[in-house]
């Protein structure tokens, strides 16, 4: 069935190196699943279910991004979205998390109509090439500081603003190890290099105690905090009408640097420079947006964690000239 519905053979992957591929990608964004939660939680929303809406939002996106628009991209809440939401909307503009909720569906919906319209491609398509670059670019930059800031290497300084952190942290020494183990891998293309350094470091983390262990199954939490209980009427507020195209404008801006950079790592770009398929795409990021506002989180968008899977052997069937079915 996967070799009829995706041509496997004919792009040169097989069932193991797509799922190598998606887990790779799965365990390098599976932060946000924990990082997400805290920050709306600054917002007053109930964070079990924020965990939840993360979860379900980022798996519908996902799927939706996959089947629809064939395109070797996750989906989740978006980081700097997420503190916008909180810190900007609610916390600083002193607006409800209902009503910002209603915002970001607005925005979803305003995405939606845009894509349907092509209007949000040409768009997408009028920003200059390397002002593409430049945000997928970005946002790695934006992902690093917070990986260097969880890993202990950098922290907080009221001098510098950023300062070294204890380099002689278990925490610290075991991250940096596992990053040199994931560089000299890939060097040596060991299929599935990220995801054994990944798994290698977070076991040694378990053994040692330098990680916390609660299980691997539990229930999950309750959902009804936060399902549908965004306020689209408060968000028609006219003070808010700039707040609705900030979340439109930043997750436009975002999804086409991610979108460009993993294209280009995926050999996704066609002989003209042009990403086939683009409206699909942000149909599915504007369906993923809706989405998880009904859901109960911010802005779900495309995650350019997606070029680790691409590395770890997911070019394959993602070429460019895809299946007649999805074209």
């Amino acid at each position: 069935m996967l070799e009829r519905y995706f041509h496997l053979a004919a792009h040169g992957t097989t069932v193991r190196t797509e799922m190598v591929a998606g887990l790779t990608t799965f365990l390098t964004m599976a932060y946000i699943m924990f990082v997400n939660p805290m920050i709306l939680g600054d917002a007053g929303m109930d964070k079990g279910a924020v965990f939840v809406a993360t979860c379900l939002g980022s798996a519908l996106g996902t799927l939706i991004m996959a089947l629809y628009a064939n395109y070797p991209l996750a989906l989740a809440p978006g980081m700097g979205l997420n503190a916008y939401f909180t810190y900007g909307v609610v916390k600083g503009m002193h607006y409800p998390w209902q009503v910002a909720l209603g915002a970001v569906f607005l925005s979803g919906v305003l995405f939606l109509v845009l894509s349907l319209s092509r209007i949000r491609e040409w768009i997408a398509d009028a920003i200059p090439r390397s002002q593409k670059m430049a945000i997928s670019a970005g946002i790695g930059l934006f992902l690093a500081i917070i990986a260097l800031k969880n890993a202990g290497i950098v922290v907080a300084s009221p001098d510098t603003l950023v300062t070294l952190g204890d380099l002689k942290s278990p925490a610290t020494v075991l991250a940096v190890a596992g990053f040199l183990v994931m560089v000299a891998l890939d060097a040596r293309r060991v299929p599935g290099a990220i995801i054994i350094a990944v798994l290698a470091a977070t076991a040694i983390g378990v053994l040692a105690g330098i990680s916390a262990f609660a299980g691997v199954f539990s229930l999950p939490p309750n959902l009804a905090p936060t399902l549908l209980k965004l306020d689209i009427l408060g968000a028609l507020d006219i003070g808010l009408v700039t707040i609705v195209f900030a979340f439109f404008f930043v997750d436009l801006f975002d999804n086409t640097g991610t979108l460009v950079g993993v294209a280009y790592r995926a050999g996704l770009v066609d002989p003209a420079g042009r990403i086939p398929r683009l409206g699909r795409a942000f149909i599915a990021d504007s369906i993923a947006t809706i989405a998880g506002a009904i859901l109960g989180t911010s802005t779900v968008t495309s995650y350019i964690e997606s070029a680790a899977g691409v590395r770890a052997g997911a070019p394959g069937w993602w070429a460019w000239s895809s299946p007649p079915f999805f074209c």
